[in-house]
C-alpha cells in the first residue's frame, strides 16, 4: 500500500515506521490513524522477515502531539463513540502485535501521542521528549485508552493528578514514573530502539510472541469499554465545544460545567 502519512523503512527484519506530518507537530488525523490501521492490521505480517517495528515521528519537535483537533468541529455523541472505538482497535492492533513494538519518542507525546507510545511495548524518548494527557483543557478525556495505560505503568495516584491537571512532564520523570525504558541524548532515540530490538529479536520468536501474549493478558479489562462510552459522553458537552474553540482560537477556556 501507498501511505500518504507514514514512511516505512525496513531495516533487515526490523521496520522503522516514521509518522510523517511535521507541519502539523504529527498530529493523529483520520487518514494517519487508517494507515496504522492497514499497517498493523495488514501490510508488516506480510513483509518477508519481519522481526520488530520501531514508530517515531518525522522532524525533532514531535514523536506525535495529539490527536488533530481541527477534525473534532461538529463531533456529536455518535462521532465520538465511533472515534474512540476506532482508535482503541487500532492501538490495541499495536499492543497485541506478535512483533515487538518500540516507540522512539522525539519531543512531544501528548493525548492521542502519548496513547500511542503506551500501546507500544517499549519506549525510548531523547531528553527533551514531553509527555502528558490534556484532554480536559478540552473538555473531554483520553480516548484512545490513556485512562487505563497511564494507571498500568504510573499507578493509581499519579494517573489521576496527570489525567486530571493535564500536565506535560518531561522524559526523566516519565523514566522515574515508570513509563519509559530509558532516556537518551536528543536524535539518538532511534538507534537506542534499534539497539533494544536488535538484543530481542535475537531471541526464540515464538517465546517473545507469547511473552507480548501473556502480558496483555493481565491488564485486559472492562475499563477500555467505559472509556469509549465516557468519551462519547464528553463530547456531547457544552464544555467540550468550547474547549476546543478556545483551543482553536489560542485563548483560554471558559468551562461552565454544561
Amino acid at each position: 500500500m501507498q501511505y500518504e502519512n507514514l514512511l516505512v523503512e525496513n531495516r533487515d527484519g526490523i521496520v522503522v515506521l516514521t509518522i510523517n506530518r511535521p507541519k502539523a507537530l504529527n498530529a493523529l488525523n483520520r487518514q494517519t490513524l487508517a494507515e496504522l490501521r492497514q499497517f498493523f492490521g495488514k501490510d508488516a505480517l506480510r513483509i518477508e522477515g519481519i522481526k520488530g517495528v520501531v514508530i517515531t515521528g518525522a522532524g525533532e519537535k514531535s514523536f506525535v502531539a495529539g490527536a488533530d483537533i481541527t477534525e473534532f468541529e461538529g463531533l456529536d455523541a455518535q462521532a465520538g463513540l465511533e472515534m474512540s472505538q476506532n482508535g482503541h482497535d487500532i492501538f490495541f492492533m499495536i499492543e497485541r502485535f506478535p512483533k515487538p513494538v518500540v516507540a522512539a519518542i522525539n519531543g512531544f507525546a501528548l493525548g492521542g501521542g502519548c496513547e500511542l507510545a503506551m500501546a507500544c511495548h517499549l519506549r525510548i524518548a531523547g531528553e527533551k521528549a514531553r509527555f502528558g494527557q490534556p484532554e480536559v483543557n478540552l473538555g473531554i478525556i483520553p480516548g484512545y485508552g490513556g485512562t487505563q495505560r497511564l494507571i498500568q505503568y504510573l499507578g493509581k495516584t499519579k494517573a489521576l493528578e496527570l489525567l486530571m491537571t493535564g500536565d506535560m512532564f518531561g522524559a526523566e520523570e516519565a523514566y522515574r514514573l515508570g513509563l519509559l525504558n530509558y532516556v537518551v541524548p536528543a536524535g539518538e532515540e532511534l538507534n537506542k530502539a534499534l539497539e533494544l530490538l536488535g538484543k530481542i529479536v535475537a531471541k526464540a520468536p515464538i517465546a517473545i510472541q507469547k511473552v507480548i501474549e501473556c502480558v496483555n493478558t493481565y491488564f485486559e479489562n472492562d475499563g477500555f469499554r467505559r472509556e469509549v462510552i465516557e468519551f462519547a459522553n464528553t463530547v456531547k458537552t457544552e464544555d467540550f465545544k468550547e474547549g476546543a474553540t478556545a483551543f482553536l482560537e489560542k485563548r483560554a477556556a471558559n468551562f461552565q460545567g454544561k
